[in-house]
């Protein structure tokens, strides 16, 4: 099946399980940035299953590319969560350009539903290839995008001990005189996750250096439970 075709059935598939009344809530939650079809997660996830049960994924090298881009273009969210549940469910063929492809999704629609769950991709990228932490990290912390500098402090959450924390509290301390909420708040659940793993660690952080309150915040909300 060719991508315009494999997006067409799935697109009619969607169509004809929505609901127009959960739409009406989905496009509110967002604020009216994106349109719906009105189906949650468990529907939608559980409609494409049994779409990839007939049809397969596409494969990386050959239909996956164009597939996940013609997604993205649909003015549908629930068709840009299918671009992004492509690539996960299809990671482990991927290579090194992958990196690409991800930042490309970024900062196509951005919004923070789609832009964490990137994230998470993107930790999963740089676990296969880190060589590319170094140079696309800096450089997506060094652009205007605070969608890209949100990933680069974020995609390193699942990692635990294996975080690089300085490279962490370096980018948390470079956006820290920002007042961007996505900004402020990325840095807070990074310092609140790895405090799950390095309480002293982070606790140390949070009392020397100067904070967002909402950063400090929600890193406490974690050290509390640890005892900190």
């Amino acid at each position: 099946m060719n991508p315009r075709d494999y997006l067409k059935d799935i697109r009619q598939l969607f169509a004809a399980h929505g609901d127009p009344l959960t739409a009406e809530g989905q496009m509110a939650y967002m604020r009216h940035q994106f349109s719906f079809y009105g189906l949650k997660a468990p529907v939608w996830t559980a409609l494409f299953r049994e779409f990839v049960r007939e049809h397969g994924y596409p494969a990386y090298g050959g239909d996956l590319e164009e597939v996940v881009r013609r997604a993205y273009e649909e003015e549908h969210r629930e068709l840009h969560y299918v671009a992004l549940q492509i690539i996960e469910k299809t990671q482990k063929n991927s290579g090194a350009d992958l990196i690409q492809l991800l930042e490309e999704l970024i900062l196509t629609h951005s919004w923070w539903d789609t832009v964490d769950w990137i994230a998470k991709l993107v930790g999963i990228h740089f676990q296969r290839f880190p060589d590319q932490i170094a140079p696309v990290t800096e450089r997506w912390m060094a652009s205007d995008s605070f969608w890209l500098q949100r990933v680069a402090i974020i995609y390193q959450l699942r990692y635990k001990d294996r975080t690089d924390t300085d490279r962490l509290f370096r980018y948390i301390l470079q956006v820290a005189r920002s007042r961007e909420f996505f900004l402020q708040k990325a840095a807070g659940w990074a310092l609140r996750q790895h405090a799950k793993t390095d309480p002293a660690l982070v606790a140390a952080f949070v009392s020397r250096e100067t904070l967002p309150a909402l950063t400090v915040r929600e890193a406490r909300k974690q050290l509390e439970k640890e005892g900190y």
